[in-house]
């Protein structure tokens, strides 16, 4: 590495030295960008460690973990589908209420509501983000699931249930998609709306023709950014989805998610170094990838609907 000196040397664009305080600063920011890209790097190191540990055991292999139908640790059955399939269940709930209702506020704050309305809203809307998930959590348990079986009766809807965990994780990540959407709205230039306007198009048709094409690839990158928050939340769909796995597709039967799994084993009393402790880290490594199978999709979509304006 160059040592400060070498730096001190350097020329900046306007063929000046470097000061002292820019080469600080240029270091504070170096460290910090490393340091976080080290965290992550240990993230990954230490779940790769402790999958292979967990694989190594003779007791369970990658192909019975990915392909069997059944996790049941108790008797050595860890078969991840189950616990993968009510991740996405919940997921794909979470969606359905926070995109549509994202977007549709999204467009209100971006092409129909006043500076000063907005600047009260879109704060509040935040605010929602930053409740604790575990008050979410409870929410769903007490009121969403009463409220599902009051309309689809007791007997269909359990008491804990993915359909309760994916609305209350709707709720949650809503204002992120939201406000994310409403940005990239904001980012789309007067002038395609002026155009718009001068061709007669009414406020509706340049909101959905105009303002939203124009704004896709944020759009987009928000709504994966939701996703990838459902795929990982924790506390709710471990108080309101269940805790016993299943293969089902029915929302109103209970289901444990991959996180809700993770939350119960750590915070139990299973041993250290044991195969259900052990598991947590190859689920955890599970979920890894499958964020970061969503970000690199993201980039695709972004970069292929990407509009550039001059």
């Amino acid at each position: 590495m160059r040592s400060l000196f070498g730096i001190a040397r350097e020329k900046n664009e306007l063929g000046k030295k470097l000061r002292m305080g820019e080469i600080l600063i240029r270091g504070v920011l170096t460290f910090f960008a490393v340091l976080s890209v080290s965290i992550t790097v240990g993230i990954v190191y230490i779940l790769a460690v402790e999958s292979a540990r967990f694989f190594s055991s003779g007791e369970v292999t990658i192909k019975e973990f990915i392909t069997s139908l059944k996790w049941q640790p108790v008797i050595r059955q860890f078969g991840i589908l189950p616990l993968f399939n009510s991740t996405i269940l919940t997921s794909f709930i979470a969606m359905l209420v926070a995109g549509p209702l994202g977007v549709f506020a999204a467009i209100y704050l971006s092409e129909y509501a006043s500076d000063k309305f907005r600047s009260r809203v879109k704060p509040t809307l935040e605010v929602l983000a930053g409740i604790p998930t575990i008050v979410y959590g409870y929410f769903a348990l007490t009121f969403i699931t009463p409220f599902l079986r009051s309309i689809f009766g007791v007997n269909t809807v359990d008491i804990y249930n993915t359909a309760a965990a994916g609305i209350a994780m709707g709720i949650l990540i809503f204002p992120m998609i939201a406000s994310m959407s409403e940005d990239a709205m904001n980012a789309v230039p007067h002038g395609l709306r002026e155009a718009a306007y001068g061709l007669g198009a009414t406020k509706l048709e340049v909101s959905i023709g105009v303002v939203v094409p124009a704004a896709v690839s944020g759009i987009l990158a928000a709504f994966v950014m939701g996703l990838s928050r459902a795929v990982g939340e924790t506390m709710i769909v471990a108080l309101a989805a269940g805790a016993g796995s299943a293969l089902t597709l029915n929302p109103f039967k209970s289901a444990e998610t991959m996180t809700g799994y993770i939350a119960r084993i750590s915070g139990g009393d299973i041993g250290f170094d044991t195969m259900d402790y052990n598991s947590i880290f190859a689920i955890g490594m599970v979920l890894f990838f499958l964020t970061l199978m969503l970000n690199i999709i993201s980039q695709k979509f972004v970069r292929k609907f990407r509009e550039k304006y001059e």
